[in-house]
């Protein structure tokens, strides 16, 4: 079973198959607000929460979608992500706008 689900219920919905992203890593817990997944352009890591597609069950006023830049506070072998300042990179609503996102920094760097 996959972390978010562990850590935030069977019926969590992210919006999309997370089959169609192999580079998203899920470093959900529990603690956080929603689950999150962390991935790397180049040396720069970044974090993607997605929260909750009922607005009434966010804690925060937040869109569904959001990027933040990330720390790798571990190591290439062993990465240990965290979110630093949350300097925000990308926020929307929709997965379609999520897929647009992805698909342009696609054209620009290597996902790895």
């Amino acid at each position: 079973m996959e972390l978010y689900k562990q850590e935030f219920g069977q019926s969590f919905d992210l919006g999309f198959d997370l089959k169609n992203h192999s580079n998203l890593i899920d470093k959900s817990w529990h603690n956080d607000l929603c689950p999150s997944f962390y991935f790397k352009l180049s040396e720069q890591f970044y974090v993607l929460w997605i929260d909750y597609a009922d607005v009434e069950q966010r804690e925060e006023d937040t869109l569904r979608y959001v990027i933040v830049e990330a720390i790798n506070e571990g190591n290439n072998k062993e990465p240990e992500i965290y979110t630093g300042d949350n300097r925000l990179i990308f926020e929307c609503e929709l997965y379609t706008d999520l897929k647009e996102f992805f698909l342009s920094i696609l054209e620009s760097c290597v996902i790895h």
